[in-house]
């Protein structure tokens, strides 16, 4: 059974990966991901309910929302390794839960000497390539924390450093986009 062969109200309360019909783990290929999608949206268009009336637009409507919200979080690898460990009780609490190992946070505090010392583009963009090494070193330990070794509170942590990563990213993003603005 597929989240389509459920009642309408039933498939806006099931998970993701149900959802999509696509196994519950890190591991997903776009592609599948992406066509789900569309065919999902297709199913749901509020257009299609037009004869059933206001009510049944409505709930096609909420369920165009959901369908959207789970492929947003499906699609990206980051969100979609939180959710799973979300599902899987291992919660990420990143806003309560800061404690990183001390060699992460070492490594945190380098990049950001490196970036206050980066004068021009050059040295910014090979501290960006640096880090987005990191980023996918981080991604695959992740994805093995989850899919292979099913240490979900493990997978957390590397969740919560990631969210790290992308930040920092996005700062060296910020700082490179100031230099071709001047």
């Amino acid at each position: 059974m597929t989240a389509t062969d459920l009642p309408l109200s039933a498939q806006l309360s099931v998970n993701d990966f149900v959802l999509f019909d696509v196994p519950q783990q890190f591991a997903q290929e776009r592609a599948m991901l992406d066509t789900r999608w569309k065919d999902l949206q297709r199913q749901a268009h509020p257009d299609k309910f037009a004869a059933q009336g206001t009510a049944a637009q409505r709930v096609a409507m909420q369920w165009s929302v959901r369908i959207n919200e789970a492929y947003q979080r499906l699609k990206d690898p980051l969100r979609r390794a939180a959710y799973l460990c979300e599902l899987a009780g291992a919660p990420i609490q990143a806003e309560n839960n800061t404690a990183m190992p001390a060699a992460f946070l070492m490594q945190q505090m380098q990049w950001r000497e490196d970036l206050d010392d980066a004068q021009d583009a050059h040295a910014l963009q090979a501290l960006y390539e640096h880090v987005q090494l990191a980023h996918r070193e981080a991604l695959a330990r992740c994805a093995a924390c989850i899919d292979e070794q099913h240490d979900l509170p493990q997978a957390a942590q590397e969740v919560r450093a990631l969210m790290f990563i992308e930040r920092f990213i996005h700062d060296i993003e910020n700082r490179l986009d100031q230099l071709d603005a001047h």
